[in-house]
């Protein structure tokens, strides 16, 4: 069943236009009596049938609400060094799909994307729009935040999560060591640091170490910048999603 996240409340009888009633019309050509999922993007499920349509507006029922299942037990943010090109649209499609719950913009030293207000507010309309097609797609019950492009520091110094991890070039503790420990633990929220194409100045390493974070490595090779958020936070739901 196709899922759809929307911002309107959902009562008995919904009706949709704008992108998603022609993404329903047009794309997937869907008809009278079938069904689909609307999401309040609070954790809740709403199986509907449509009951007409046109090109511009789609007529449903609702059938029955339910709490969703596909968010992992570990709430997971990470904060990503601005890099280059669509890298980071990339970065936000694939974490959303696994499960990531938040993502931070950082500006750090060797970050060559240099962003000025217009640009970046045009990059977060963006994003986010991306955020809410990648939840929809793998069924998730929240749509993950995409904060504004913050510098470094003063995005880590508003971290709130139990646990941070940042994943530096020039090695660290094992991650399965440090997961682990977490697991034992029931840690419920992490933060993952991870550093743009020329990776962390090393004053960049030493705040986040001050700040409380742990220093790990994701093995032997170097992954580009917009791999290793992929695999890092692939790793924690392995871990400690149940």
């Amino acid at each position: 069943m196709p899922k759809f996240f929307i911002d309107a409340p959902i009562g008995e009888h919904i009706t949709l236009g704008g992108e998603t009633a022609a993404h329903i019309a047009k794309s997937l050509r869907m008809k009278p009596g079938e069904e689909v999922v609307l999401c309040d993007g609070k954790g809740y499920d709403y199986a509907c049938i449509i009951e007409s349509i046109s090109k511009t507006q789609v007529e449903l029922t609702l059938a029955f609400k339910t709490a969703s299942e596909s968010e992992p037990q570990v709430h997971v943010e990470i904060y990503q060094g601005l890099p280059k090109g669509d890298k980071l649209a990339e970065v936000v499609r694939k974490c959303t799909e696994l499960g990531v719950s938040a993502f931070h913009p950082v500006e750090m030293q060797r970050s060559v994307l240099k962003l000025d207000a217009k640009a970046a507010e045009k990059k977060l309309v963006r994003l986010k729009k991306i955020a809410a097609e990648a939840a929809g797609q793998a069924r998730r019950g929240i749509v993950p935040t995409v904060f504004a492009v913050e510098p470094y520091e003063k995005a880590l110094a508003q971290n709130s999560c139990e646990k941070t991890i940042l994943f530096y070039e020039n090695g660290g503790r094992a991650l399965k060591e440090i997961l682990s420990e977490y697991k034992e633990e029931s840690v419920k929220s992490i933060a993952l640091i991870i550093g743009p194409e020329g990776g962390f100045d090393p004053a960049e390493v030493e705040f986040a170490r001050a700040q409380g974070a742990q220093v790990s490595t994701l093995g032997k090779r170097i992954l580009r910048t917009e791999t290793a958020p992929v695999a890092a936070s692939a790793n924690v739901f392995y871990e400690l999603d149940k």
